[in-house]
């Protein structure tokens, strides 16, 4: 069976964001995938990046980069037990499932540090290895979120311009980077100032393409899909 992590940011269980999860680890758990969440809140994830994320010693003790302190942790078996967790959930996925509510036009901050943390060098790219080359190559991802504002104003040449902008520093220069595959994105516009009707017909909607996404091809990672 395939395997999916799904990362999750949301601070309340019953919340639409909630329900979207919930609908994703029980359809696809219906289909016999093995379905792991990481509940970003709940598990109370650090998401900043810290000297405390490289156990022992210091590759460079005069001068703390991150980056390179977290390559050489990854190399050494030394970075911290929760971000090794969260590797080996990523290292076992054949799919990531990223659910979250858009916040000021990104992923909350709980959620960036995640990929902040986990992704290191070494992990998930080196460089030439990124891109089409990058280590998560064999991998797929897709975002699904909700947003405050209707699907008008992110349309092109709306108030907040076309959502695909907003997905290019997600899907592009962080999926993508990692030579992750990137599925379209599932995006429920303002859930929040719609009818109950409504947003039972956008739950129905999720699981309905669940059951048909292993089907589906991945997006066109070039720039042109997001600026066309």
């Amino acid at each position: 069976g395939r395997k999916v992590l799904i990362v999750y940011a949301h601070q309340e269980p019953r919340s639409f964001n909630g329900s979207m999860k919930r609908i994703a680890v029980e359809e696809l758990s219906k289909q016999g995938c093995s379905v792991t969440v990481s509940d970003l809140y709940a598990m109370q994830f650090e998401p900043r990046a810290t000297r405390n994320d490289v156990v022992g010693c210091l590759h460079n003790s005069e001068e703390f980069n991150y980056g390179v302190e977290t390559w050489e942790a990854y190399k050494r078996g030394s970075l911290s037990n929760d971000v090794i967790e969260e590797q080996k959930k990523v290292e076992e996925a054949d799919l990531l499932i990223f659910q979250f509510p858009l916040y000021w036009f990104s992923m909350p901050a709980i959620m960036k540090g995640w990929m902040d943390r986990v992704l290191v060098q070494g992990f998930a790219h080196e460089f030439p290895n990124c891109y089409d080359s990058g280590l998560l190559k064999n991998k797929l991802a897709m975002f699904s979120f909700t947003t405050g504002g209707s699907k008008k104003m992110y349309a092109k040449g709306s108030i907040n311009g076309d959502i695909r902008y907003l997905l290019w520093p997600m899907q592009h220069g962080i999926m993508h980077f990692c030579g992750v595959k990137v599925l379209a994105p599932h995006i429920c516009f303002a859930p929040e100032y719609v009818s109950e009707e409504k947003r039972k017909e956008m739950l129905i909607a999720w699981a309905q393409r669940l059951k048909t996404l292993w089907k589906e091809e991945p997006i066109n990672c070039s720039p042109e899909w997001y600026f066309q």
